[in-house]
């Protein structure tokens, strides 16, 4: 596969290393394509992680696929077709009632390890053991460090799926525009804190000034918890709003002078 994407294996490491790089792995160096014990060839529990969470967010399908327990392949040859089955090798699918994952791997030196995702109630977390004895100490660890991350951690969600106030245009050919959340908010607290405290603020101006773009950022929507700032999320324009002409006012004066 190195070949056919990157012509030879040494190039292909070399966009790993890039890659892995522009992830932040700053303790991570590839030798190989393999993973297999070779001199040089290092990386970390945290740069595993890392590597992990960009795998799960820009490609969550990868569950889809990790997630399976047992598997019947179809192995073609020339000399013919013959089946056999395959089980994963990541027991925590089975033996832990939250697991999505990951991604197990041994070797000599670097003995048992496992990248093991899971989520419960909206979080997901990522455990990374490394070096265990044995696989069954690997996924021991795994399931303590994935209990206690649950045990430990809380997420605050708001869809911002209220309605907003429509912001006053001044010179404009529309006298408002409509606004929208850029995005929803969600917030981890690893403290214990009550989260049913926190309190979403407005901070708009009064008015704004034509021409306005749809997307434009209005102001933004502030989250505290125990006063003090936590996040914010963008409030934008929904439409545009050209600036007003001659004859806009002129037109606009004439239909009041028709209605009365």
């Amino acid at each position: 596969m190195a070949e056919h994407i990157w012509g030879s294996e040494q190039e292909f490491v070399s966009r790993m290393n890039q890659r892995a790089k522009g992830l932040g792995m700053k303790d991570t160096n590839f030798v190989n394509c393999c993973g297999l014990d070779v001199d040089g060839h290092m990386t970390t529990a945290y740069d595993v992680a890392l590597m992990s969470r960009e795998l799960i967010t820009k490609y969550p399908q990868i569950h889809d696929y990790c997630t399976i327990w047992m598997e019947n392949i179809t192995h073609v040859t020339r000399k013919g077709s013959s089946e056999f089955g395959l089980t994963n090798t990541n027991k925590l699918i089975r033996q832990y009632p939250y697991a999505t994952g990951l991604k197990t791997g041994s070797t000599s030196q670097a003995k048992f390890c496992v990248s093991a995702t899971a989520e419960k109630d909206g979080l997901e977390l990522i455990a990374v053991i490394m070096a265990a004895p044995d696989h069954k100490i690997r996924f021991k660890d795994a399931t303590t460090l994935l209990n206690y991350g649950f045990g430990k951690c809380q997420v605050y969600q708001d869809e911002n799926t209220d309605k907003l106030p429509s912001l006053a245009v001044k010179g404009g050919v529309k006298d408002s525009s409509p606004l929208a959340y850029a995005s929803g908010f969600s917030y981890l607290d690893v403290a214990g804190s009550d989260l049913s405290s926190i309190t979403k603020e407005l901070d708009l101006p009064e008015s704004a000034d034509a021409p306005i773009k749809k997307g434009q950022t209005a102001g933004k929507a502030v989250y505290k918890l125990n006063g003090k700032e936590i996040g914010s999320v963008e409030i934008l324009f929904e439409e545009d709003v050209e600036k007003a002409l001659f004859k806009d006012y002129f037109l606009k004066t004439l239909g009041q002078f028709l209605l009365c």
